[in-house]
């Protein structure tokens, strides 16, 4: 009997140590818990509006760079960035030296040409007289014809010289060829010109508009004339603008048509050149279109600050059942502002993490704030 109750004995002390050792198990548990992923997720934003959606900037409807057609030294800039200049102002000088040598060249052989011209003349009024006395032969008075109006030809060849050296003097005094206001200024003084590089842009502030780029897909359904809703975030201005010029071409846009649209006149006072627009331009209704699903027109978007980038795949990272980091592959479309399309791989109901307290990757367990 006592043997049988040693026996029990033994197998209830077993029994408690294996009990022990698996409520030990739970401590990685706990572990991985203590090293979980704070996140905060979200929902993609759904635009049910027919439309085409587009990001553009604020730009000059006129605006020149100026340069010089010199190879010079820059002697003085009159201007600096944000003064406003009216057109016709010194902007710029260059150095001119060896064109100022040039010039005096020139007028050397002008007077030079001009003093031969006066001696042909008065050699032919000579052998005029004399071949009307008979003093003189018909080829000698055709000589001294010739000799004039070489003279002559010297004369206006030096005289083209000058207006093309007065051209090249003018191109050392850079002026502004319109009313408006320097936004960069490219060089300083003491710096070598080149022709064709420039050293200044004017722009005219009180003429903006906007340039927004359109996909491929969409560029066939604008046409000048649409009306474009658009929204200046940093400005704090939501207006509505007129597509006024379309392009015909993306070879040198990578793909993107660019589109100008014409800002009201009122607001123009409150904008800079540079700033972000989100445009929204509304599908015309066409009687020959059928009625369009809420789920066809609808298109999603998400913060292009989810995104994720490897190699040449684009993914954002979601919440599975088991409270781990799940990072989804999807494609994306065209951007408007900070936001994202996504054209397939998320659903419109599905929640994605927006922001992190730590490192994401497969696997790791999360906690959604």
């Amino acid at each position: 009997m006592e043997n049988i109750k040693t026996l029990v004995l033994s197998i209830l002390l077993a029994g408690i140590i294996a009990l022990a050792g698996c409520s030990g198990v739970a401590s990685p548990h706990t572990e991985i818990n203590d090293s979980a992923v704070i996140v905060s997720i979200a929902k993609p934003c759904k635009v049910h509006s027919d439309g085409i959606t587009a990001s553009g900037q604020v730009e000059a409807v006129h605006s020149a760079s100026i340069s010089t057609r010199l190879m010079g030294t820059i002697t003085r800039i009159y201007v600096k960035v944000g003064d406003k200049v009216r057109q016709g102002q010194l902007l710029a000088t260059i150095s001119s030296e060896d064109i100022a040598a040039k010039k005096a060249q020139i007028d050397a052989q002008t007077a030079g040409a001009r003093a031969d011209l006066d001696n042909a003349r008065k050699d032919y009024d000579r052998y005029y007289v004399l071949y009307n006395k008979q003093s003189a032969t018909a080829s000698e008075l055709d000589n001294a014809t010739l000799r004039v109006a070489a003279a002559r030809s010297r004369l206006e060849n030096t005289q083209q010289m000058h207006r093309e050296v007065d051209a090249f003097d003018a191109y050392a005094r850079l002026t502004a060829p319109l009313t408006g206001v320097v936004t960069q200024k490219l060089a300083d003084e003491g710096s070598l010109a080149a022709p064709g590089v420039p050293i200044l842009t004017v722009e005219q502030n009180n003429q903006l508009r906007v340039n927004a780029t359109i996909a491929e897909s969409d560029i066939t359904r604008i046409l000048t004339g649409d009306k474009a809703e658009l929204e200046i975030r940093s400005g704090g201005i939501k207006t509505t603008g007129i597509v006024t010029q379309i392009s015909i071409s993306s070879i040198a846009t990578g793909g993107q048509y660019q589109v100008k649209i014409d800002l009201p006149q009122d607001i123009q006072h409150r904008l800079y050149a540079g700033m972000y627009v989100s445009v929204f331009i509304p599908d015309k209704p066409s009687p020959h279109q059928g009625t369009t699903s809420p789920a066809q027109s609808a298109s999603v978007f998400i913060p292009g600050s989810a995104l994720v980038e490897k190699d040449a795949l684009t993914g954002v990272y979601t919440v599975s059942n088991m409270h781990t980091a799940l990072l989804r592959w999807i494609r994306t479309g065209k951007r408007a502002g900070d936001k994202v399309e996504v054209l397939s791989g998320l659903d419109g109901n599905e929640s994605f993490i927006v922001s992190a307290s730590g490192k994401l990757y497969d696997g790791v367990p999360v906690i959604e704030k």
